[in-house]
């Protein structure tokens, strides 16, 4: 630690730490342009210069190494004549429009031209001009107001791990530019838009529509991903018009992906429901609460006469809240029923009566960066899990040694240890050989004798055994299950495989959560058969319940749905079941069905009674992301319309059906039915699998293979809808990607149009080609509407020519 003096202050700062480092443990605050606390020191602003006792001259706070004994004076005569000189010549070419500008009210440059600049300026001659450039539709430019900062440049090449801004030129010349011909694609680039002192990078859907000093800040919690990234919702005469991140360095530290930033235009997208409807002979109507509500508690009082309570399957969403995914559990099981789940698009449940507690990250997200080796076993990690993706960049960064084994090869924007890109039913083969090659290295490892003879028949290959060396070799280690393998239909026994790598290793071993609440769904007991301490839940009428595809008809036993009413909240099952085609077969044969929902979209063709649930900004409740951490949030505008919070909803059906239990008055009562203190859910955490055997087969499919991923601006409702997002290469229409040996095969080539087959469905889709996809594997992503016809997210799939 090295001592020294700020402005007559003491202050200790680390070895290797700055002048700008000690000022700001003081409070003391140095003008900057340039620096930022998270990016690397560029110091080419020159406004934080600084007296420094025996330097000859000023010298820069954020790039001085502080050494012992050092005395510095931050508002001395010499440091601020030489800050105004900075100031001057930053403002020579910085154009006179503050009143139109985006940034006016919050903008670094104008606040300190306040106390550094001149009252006019001595520059007579011309001033210079940058045209603007396309950065693409979430980024608005300004060139002509750039003072060269290069944060923008620095952030794409450290955080999002990817340079795609540059600064060309010299002097006077010099300007911030992108590739030519190309635009900022990356899933953060909307993190520039902050990192922007002046307004030279603004948000492009935001533009003109407020002044920074007309918004209302209110704290909110995202939706979307597992993080859980804290949001500052800025809101003007009760509409959303802008979110920024909240810093929290636990979670998102102070980024946002772009989407959670620009989903919000979803919120107010035209497709919004406002008023409850019913459909009365083929016609829908809209009508009040109280009609639409009695309507459906009468038609789910005649489906249970007739079938009984086991006919009601109950849907919901990980990304609602606990309160609505707890009510909507306790509605179903209130009428002596248990048909209920939120993991609508998982197609393998063979472990749920072996798990020992909620499946969740396995460790903190704070602490990822300091592994030294990570697996992580089916994810397509960048789109998936943005943030998460920077995590771990940053152990990458720090020295780990990153391994994956997926069925495809896209760029993670780091370095890759090891890779095992195989095909989807060759996924829990490949972790096999690497448990194997484990064992082979840990002669004696205490592993049952099942295990044992089930990989007898493995071959262990280079990857392999490259992977488990990475795993053994370096430590602390983690391996991390993705959404492609929590949507596989071998996902047991990748769980089961992954689990005693992690015991013989000493690994941790997690899931990169999918929604906000998928830890929260199960604490919420929005499962069948088990309750939140994993107990199972008996009912004398019927002891089985149904699963999320047993609701909707289990495609790969061929086995019909068993329902005859749903209760679909918050999913549109077209975009986000396993297998759309059999959902939606088993949906439309139904007799009754009731959509909660805060979108139309296509609900009008398979509901029969749709009622306006209020998203996330306009009702009160509680996320539980996938380290396990509680947040709760309050709502930021009033319900649009005659929108109502989804939990008041499921409370008043529940009062109409003369239920016990449904007396709440306010979402914190809930919670605290569920959750009585946060500190209690942490013995519900455990990945463990307990008496499960593994079935390593060797079957190997022939015919194609579809890998269906979820798009990263697919993967809910109100994401979906955000214009913006929707208009990024990432949204583009899918295209069926083949190997160029496929594509030879077929006599195909790239750009034509071809049709493919799933089950009964159909879709065409223009052929791409990627060499990077395992053999016999066609890649076409799902929840879109060019794809939604298919069936399964994994499966056969055929492809011929037009």
């Amino acid at each position: 630690m090295i001592n020294i003096e700020i402005n007559g202050k003491q202050v200790t700062v680390p070895k290797g730490g700055t002048v700008m480092d000690g000022a700001r443990q003081l409070g003391i605050y140095i003008p900057h342009f340039c620096y930022h606390k998270k990016l690397s020191i560029a110091a080419n602003c020159r406004m934080c210069l600084v007296q420094v006792e025996k330097a000859p001259k000023p010298l820069p706070a954020c790039a001085t190494p502080a050494t012992e004994g050092m005395k510095v004076y931050t508002h001395s005569q010499q440091a601020v004549t030489a800050q105004k000189g900075v100031m001057e010549f930053l403002l020579i070419n910085h154009p006179l429009d503050c009143p139109i500008c985006d940034q006016g009210g919050e903008c670094q440059l104008q606040d300190l031209a306040v106390g550094y600049g001149a009252s006019e300026s001595r520059y007579q001659e011309e001033k210079r001009v940058v045209t603007n450039k396309n950065l693409g539709p979430l980024i608005s430019t300004d060139m002509t107001r750039c003072i060269h900062c290069t944060r923008c440049v620095r952030f794409g090449q450290e955080i999002a791990g990817i340079m795609e801004l540059g600064m060309a030129g010299r002097g006077e010349h010099s300007e911030i530019l992108a590739f030519v011909g190309k635009t900022v694609d990356s899933e953060l680039s909307g993190n520039v838009i902050d990192l922007c002192p002046v307004g030279a990078l603004v948000s492009k859907p935001f533009r003109y529509t407020a002044r920074p000093w007309e918004l209302s800040r209110r704290k909110s919690i995202s939706p979307h991903c597992g993080l859980g990234s804290n949001l500052v919702v800025q809101v003007k005469q009760d509409r959303v018009m802008r979110v920024l991140p909240r810093d929290n360095e636990e979670i998102n530290e102070c980024w946002l992906s772009d989407k959670d930033r620009f989903s919000y235009e979803g919120l107010n997208s035209e497709d919004r429901l406002t008023t409850p409807m019913i459909k009365h002979n083929g016609q829908w109507h809209a009508c009040d609460w109280q009609e639409a509500l009695i309507f459906t508690v009468e038609s789910l009082k005649s489906v249970m006469e007739r079938h009984g309570a086991k006919a009601i399957g109950a849907l919901g969403s990980a990304h609602s809240t606990l309160e609505e995914l707890f009510l909507l559990q306790k509605l179903i099981r209130a009428l002596d029923g248990g048909n209920i789940d939120h993991r609508v698009r998982q197609s393998d449940f063979r472990a749920d009566s072996h798990l020992q507690g909620v499946p969740w990250l396995g460790m903190s997200i704070a602490d990822i960066p300091q592994l030294k080796s990570v697996l992580i076993v089916g994810s397509t990690l960048r789109k998936d899990h943005p943030l998460l993706t920077h995590r771990f960049r940053q152990a990458v960064k720090n020295g780990a040694q990153l391994s994956i084994i997926n069925p495809i090869d896209d760029d993670l924007l780091m370095k890759i240890a090891n890779r095992a890109i195989v095909a989807p039913s060759e996924m829990m083969h490949m972790l096999a050989q690497v448990l194997k090659a484990i064992i082979e290295d840990k002669p004696g490892a205490g592993v049952s004798e099942h295990i044992m003879q089930s990989l007898k028949a493995v071959k262990v290959t280079d990857e392999a055994r490259a992977i488990a060396n990475s795993i053994l070799a370096n430590s602390p280690a983690a391996v991390f299950l993705g959404n492609i393998a929590q949507h596989h239909p071998s996902y047991a026994d990748i769980h089961a495989i992954a689990q005693v790598i992690a015991k013989l290793t000493g690994a941790k071993f997690g899931f990169l959560g999918e929604a906000a609440n998928s830890v929260g769904a199960y604490l919420a007991r929005a499962i069948p058969n088990q309750g939140v301490l994993g107990t199972e839940i008996k009912h004398a009428e019927h002891d089985s319940q149904f699963n999320a595809a047993q609701m909707l008809g289990d495609s790969l036993n061929n086995v019909a749905s068993p329902c005859q009413a749903y209760i679909l909240m918050n999913l549109e099952p077209e975009f986000d079941a396993y297998n759309p085609q059999q959902a939606m077969k088993a949906i439309s044969n139904a007799e009754f069905v009731v959509s909660l929902s805060s979108f139309k979209g296509n609900v009008a063709n398979y509901a029969d009674v749709i009622l306006p649930i209020a998203p996330f900004t306009e009702t009160s409740g509680t996320f539980v992301n996938t380290e396990g951490r509680v947040q709760s949030f309050n709502g930021v505008v009033s319900p649009l319309g005659d929108t109502r919070p989804g939990w008041k909803i499921l409370r008043v059906l529940g009062n109409l059906l003369q239920l016990e239990g449904f007396d709440y008055e306010t979402s914190e009562q809930i919670r605290a039915q569920v959750i009585p203190a946060e500190d209690a859910i942490t013995r519900y955490l455990s990945n463990e699998l307990k008496d499960y055997e593994v079935n390593i087969s060797s079957e190997e499919m022939t015919g194609l293979q579809r890998i269906g991923e979820m798009p990263i601006y697919q993967a809910d409702p109100i994401v979906r809808r955000a214009e913006p997002l929707q208009l990024t290469r990432d949204a583009m229409p899918p295209k069926a990607w083949l190997s160029s040996a496929l594509l030879k095969q077929f006599n195909m080539s790239e750009g034509e149009i071809v049709r493919l087959k799933q089950g009964e469905g159909k879709a065409q889709l223009e052929v791409a080609c990627d060499d990077g996809l395992p053999a016999n594997c066609v890649r076409v992503a799902c929840a879109h509407p060019n794809s939604i016809a298919l069936g399964a997210m994994f499966g056969e799939i055929s492809v011929e020519k037009l």
